[in-house]
């Protein structure tokens, strides 16, 4: 299968907490590693982090620059391959247009969420990967926030396990998916 470029952005807000509040999230050095080393594993062009705190974006930025600049490139070049992908952003409006630009074309966008039932299926997402470019959005938290889900926007279904149990880490269900978009067929 041939596919359009494929980017990940991982929100940091706006997305909710567990008694549904609009909350902004720090970012955590597991998400970044795991989620760029899946998206390098996957062909993925780029990976945003979004957040809009500055102290956020210089740490992130920070950890980024040991990995694919300091010591830590030549320590571990995989790594910095993978990190390569990071661009770090305020909002996700900011990563769409960077993405779109990167590209030079449109681009689908796909939300993702543990309570979104009646979305797009992987496979059908898989297969508009052919014709047009996408961006799959992650959130951390407990979600993304209700304001995200716009009419332009396409929501993914939800990953479902073998029970009720549905909270996956972030970096969980983005392998899974990106595999599911991605990777080999069975």
């Amino acid at each position: 299968m041939s596919r359009r470029p494929l980017a990940v952005a991982l929100v940091h807000h706006p997305v909710l907490d567990k008694r549904g509040d609009l909350v902004t999230t720090a970012v955590t050095n597991l998400d970044l590693h795991d989620i760029a080393r899946s998206a390098a594993t996957f062909g993925v062009s780029r990976f945003y982090v979004v957040t809009p705190v500055a102290e956020q974006q210089r740490l992130t930025a920070r950890l980024v620059e040991h990995w694919t600049e300091g010591h830590g490139a030549s320590y571990n070049p995989d790594r910095a391959e993978a990190l390569g992908r990071v661009v770090v952003i305020a909002t996700l409006e900011e990563a769409l247009q960077h993405w779109q630009a990167e590209i030079g074309s449109t681009s689908q966008v796909w939300l993702t969420g543990a309570r979104c039932h009646d979305g797009l299926e992987l496979s059908v997402a898989r297969q508009s990967l052919e014709e047009q470019a996408a961006l799959l959005v992650l959130g951390t938290g407990w979600g993304l926030a209700p304001q995200l889900f716009t009419d332009d926007r396409r929501t993914l279904k939800a990953i479902r396990g073998a029970g009720e149990y549905n909270h996956l880490p972030v970096r969980a269900a983005a392998a899974i998916m990106l595999d599911r978009l991605c990777g080999e067929t069975l």
